[in-house]
C-alpha cells in the first residue's frame, strides 16, 4: 500500500521565479559565441559554483565545499545527526555544450531549498543540495570525478591526470581554485554512505525518448555503465598516394574505416539477439602535420565508445573489437594501440525511490514515464557505493552535448515540484518556524 504524499502549501513552493534568473545568468557567464563551456576546475565552472554559493548564503542555506571543491548547500533539519537528504547534479559543461546538462538538477536543488527557507519551513533532516564538479570526463579522463573525490575513490596517481585542452594535471587545475589534490587523497572522505538517507538526482534526458512519447518527465530505473578506449591509435605507413599499389599499402583510415563499420555490424547483430548497446566512436583524425591529400596515412587517432546497463555484453562487444583488431592487423598491416581502458558500472536505481517520484508525479497531475539512461549520471556512483539512489528526467528537445538544448520551462517546473514533494516526504515531517524575508535578486 503506497504511503499518501502530503500535498505542498502554496508557502512551501519551489522558488522558480529566481531558477528562471539564475539559468540566465549561468547562460550569460558561460556562453563562448556558439554553446555554453563550463570548463571544471576552469573560470566557467568555477563562476557557475561562485553564483550559487553566493545566492545560497543569501537566503540563509549553510554552505561548505570539500577538498575538491564540490559545494554543499544544506537547509539544516531538527535532527542534523540523522542521515541527509541529498539532491543536486553537476555544473560543469562539455565544449560548447547545452545550458542545461547538469545545471538543471543543481538549480532545481536549490528553487526547493530556498523556497522552503523563505516559507520558515524545517525539514526533520539535513536536506543538501549538492553542485558537483567536474561530472563530464570530456576535460579529464576519469568518470564521475567530483563525486568520486567526495567518496574518497580518488586514486594517487590520478590527481596527475591531465586536461585535455590545457595539458595541466588534476591539481595544478585544483590549486588555481584553492582546491587541495594532496588533502583530497589523504584525508577521510566528506561522504559516507551512511550518513546519506538518499540522492534523488533531476537531470534533463539526453536523448529523444520522452520527446517521442509526449511525456513531460521520467522516472529512471537503471543508468548503462561503460567501457572506453579514449586515446586509440593505428599505425601504418605513410606512401605516396599514387605510386603505391593497394597491395603495397599499409592504409591507417582504410583500417580504421573497417574497424568502425564492422564494430557497426556486431552492434546490429547484438541489438538483433536482445543486448542493449550503443557504440560509438566520437574523434576520428589523421596528423595535421603528416596527413596529405597525396599522401596515404600512415596513423589515424580514434576512439571507442561502449555503453551498455550489462556488463556481460559489455565485455562480448570487447571480446568482439579484439578480434576484428587481429582480422584487420592480418588483412593491412596496420597495428592498434587502443591505450587506457576506462569503465564506469552500470548502476540500478532504487525501487521504493522511483515509487516514491512515481506518486508525487500523480500528486503533481504531471504523466511521468520509466526508461532507462543510456548516459552516465552522478547517481550512478552514489548507488555504487551504497546509497539509495533515483533520477527524474526532464523532457530536452535536440538532445544534449550541443548548444541546442531545449528544455521547457514549465517541464522544468513541473519537475522542480515532484521533485519537492518526493524531497519533503523524505526528509521526514517539518515544521514552520516562521517566514524569512525576501532577498532582492
Amino acid at each position: 500500500m503506497n504511503t499518501p504524499l502530503p500535498v505542498l502549501s502554496p508557502t512551501t513552493e519551489p522558488d522558480l521565479a529566481l531558477a528562471r534568473i539564475l539559468f540566465e545568468q549561468l547562460r550569460e557567464m558561460s556562453f563562448d559565441g556558439v554553446g555554453i563551456t563550463r570548463d571544471p576546475y576552469g573560470k566557467g565552472e568555477h563562476l557557475a559554483h561562485q553564483l550559487l554559493a553566493r545566492i545560497a548564503e543569501e537566503h540563509g542555506l549553510r554552505v561548505t565545499r570539500d577538498a575538491a571543491l564540490n559545494l554543499y548547500m544544506t537547509l539544516p533539519g531538527r535532527d542534523g545527526e540523522a542521515p541527509a537528504v541529498m539532491t543536486g547534479s553537476h555544473l560543469d559543461s562539455v565544449p560548447r555544450g547545452g545550458n542545461f546538462d547538469g545545471a538543471a538538477g543543481v538549480l532545481a536543488g536549490i528553487a526547493i531549498l530556498i523556497g522552503w527557507a523563505k516559507a520558515g519551513y524545517q525539514p526533520a533532516v539535513n536536506v543538501t543540495v549538492m553542485a558537483i564538479r567536474a561530472e563530464e570526463s570530456a576535460w579529464f579522463p576519469l568518470s564521475y570525478l567530483g563525486s568520486k573525490a567526495a567518496f574518497g575513490l580518488i586514486p594517487v596517481e590520478a590527481i596527475e591526470v591531465r586536461r585535455v585542452d590545457t595539458g595541466r594535471t588534476l591539481s595544478a587545475h585544483m590549486a588555481d581554485f584553492g582546491g587541495d589534490a594532496d588533502r583530497l587523497v589523504l584525508q577521510q572522505p566528506w561522504l559516507n554512505a551512511n550518513n546519506i538517507n538518499c540522492f534523488i538526482e533531476l537531470h534533463i534526458e539526453q536523448g529523444p525518448i520522452l520527446e517521442d512519447a509526449g511525456q513531460a518527465l521520467g522516472i529512471v530505473t537503471g543508468i548503462c555503465g561503460s567501457l572506453r578506449y579514449r586515446q586509440a591509435c593505428a599505425s601504418g605507413r605513410y606512401a605516396h598516394s599514387g605510386a603505391t599499389p593497394r597491395l603495397h599499402r599499409q592504409d591507417a583510415v582504410v583500417a580504421v574505416a573497417e574497424l568502425v563499420t564492422g564494430l557497426y555490424q556486431d552492434w546490429m547483430e547484438l541489438e538483433q539477439q536482445g543486448h542493449q548497446l550503443t557504440v560509438t566512436h566520437g574523434q576520428v583524425s589523421t596528423d595535421a602535420q603528416q596527413a596529405d591529400f597525396s599522401k596515404v596515412s600512415g596513423e589515424v587517432k580514434f576512439c571507442i565508445d561502449f555503453r551498455s546497463r550489462s556488463l556481460q555484453t559489455l565485455s562480448l562487444i570487447d571480446q568482439r573489437l579484439q578480434h576484428r583488431l587481429q582480422q584487420i592487423t592480418a588483412r593491412h598491416g596496420v597495428t592498434f594501440d587502443l591505450g587506457e581502458q576506462t569503465r564506469s558500472a552500470p548502476a540500478a536505481m532504487d525501487p521504493s525511490l522511483q515509487q516514491l517520484l512515481q506518486n508525487a508525479a500523480i500528486e503533481q497531475q504531471v504523466s511521468a514515464m520509466t526508461l532507462q539512461s543510456g548516459a552516465g549520471h552522478d547517481a550512478a556512483l552514489f548507488a555504487a557505493q551504497g546509497v539509495a539512489s533515483a533520477m527524474l528526467f526532464v523532457r530536452n528537445a535536440n538532445g544534449s552535448h550541443n548548444p541546442q538544448e531545449s528544455m521547457a520551462f514549465p517541464d522544468f517546473s513541473a519537475a522542480t515540484r515532484v521533485l519537492a514533494q518526493a524531497l519533503k516526504l523524505r526528509s521526514g515531517p517539518g515544521v514552520v518556524l516562521g517566514k524569512q524575508s525576501d532577498v532582492s535578486y
